[in-house]
């Protein structure tokens, strides 16, 4: 495994990765754009991809040709693999044409494609080459996505998407009629109290990471885990009524998230 790098190193290539999956994720999912100008758009972004892994950057005066020469210069330096950055783009795209997902293992796949790679690359960035590592943050990144799609039952239903598989749905009685009126029903609760058991395993899975690295990593990956699995608790909590009340962290979480980043090493 090689050292990590000094922070200041590591800065300006998660600024041109975040930079990325930013202006991507906004092609996808922002605006009033149609379908087939959101696709365009990411099928640029991908042949801009590609022409900055071969040390091609498209020099059209844009933002984009900015991004995608600090881009370059982070893939030559950094050695990451490019297939990371096109499972984003294939998720993206999923985004604007898949609004439902009929089985617990589809989801798994857009969540391996849509979160598991910033987890990847930020090992990469930071000089980690190991398929354990990277197993043990595709974990967390899948948890925190999953657990997104938990707190966000509401807001994603207005956007015209359930995240909430639908077999697994369908095998509760859970009928999305409620959804649209905004109710919890006993059926909608026990769905998620499935899949948020399911997100808690993820994230037991994905525990031993932040010990498995160095420096500012390591608790930047304790806060990351920590700040997730509380979200999740209170959406236990809540009894996964989201409707009324949307989970979300605050200020006033600050101070136990950091006793317990500190305190990590004697946690179960």
């Amino acid at each position: 495994m090689a050292s990590r790098l000094l922070p200041a190193r590591v800065r300006p290539h998660i600024a041109a990765i975040y930079a990325f999956a930013r202006i991507a994720d906004d092609f996808a999912d922002e605006g009033d754009r149609s379908q087939q100008a959101r696709i365009d758009l990411l099928d640029d972004w991908q042949g801009r991809l590609h022409a900055a892994a071969a040390g091609t950057v498209i020099q059209d005066g844009s933002d984009a040709a900015a991004i995608f020469t600090a881009l370059g210069e982070t893939l030559r330096a950094r050695q990451l693999d490019v297939q990371l950055f096109e499972d984003l783009l294939s998720a993206f795209r999923q985004d604007v044409l898949v609004t439902r997902y009929e089985t617990w293992e589809d989801l798994l796949d857009y969540c391996r494609r849509s979160a598991n790679p910033i987890g990847r690359l930020v090992l990469g960035v930071n000089g980690y080459r190991d398929p354990r590592l990277d197993a043990q943050s595709d974990a967390i990144c899948t948890a925190l996505q999953l657990t997104n799609f938990w707190q966000d039952v509401e807001r994603d239903w207005h956007k015209g998407r359930v995240y909430v598989p639908l077999a697994l749905a369908r095998s509760y009685g859970a009928a999305e009629a409620d959804l649209a009126a905004g109710r919890l029903t006993p059926a909608w609760a026990a769905a998620l109290g499935d899949v948020a058991r399911r997100t808690r395993v993820l994230f037991q899975q994905g525990r031993p990471l932040p010990n498995a690295v160095s420096g500012r990593l390591r608790w930047e990956l304790r806060a990351t885990w920590l700040g997730g699995v509380r979200i999740l608790d209170r959406v236990e909590r809540s009894g996964f009524d989201v409707f009324r009340r949307r989970p979300k962290l605050g200020w006033i979480d600050a101070l136990p998230i950091g006793f317990r980043m500190i305190a990590w090493s004697s946690e179960s």
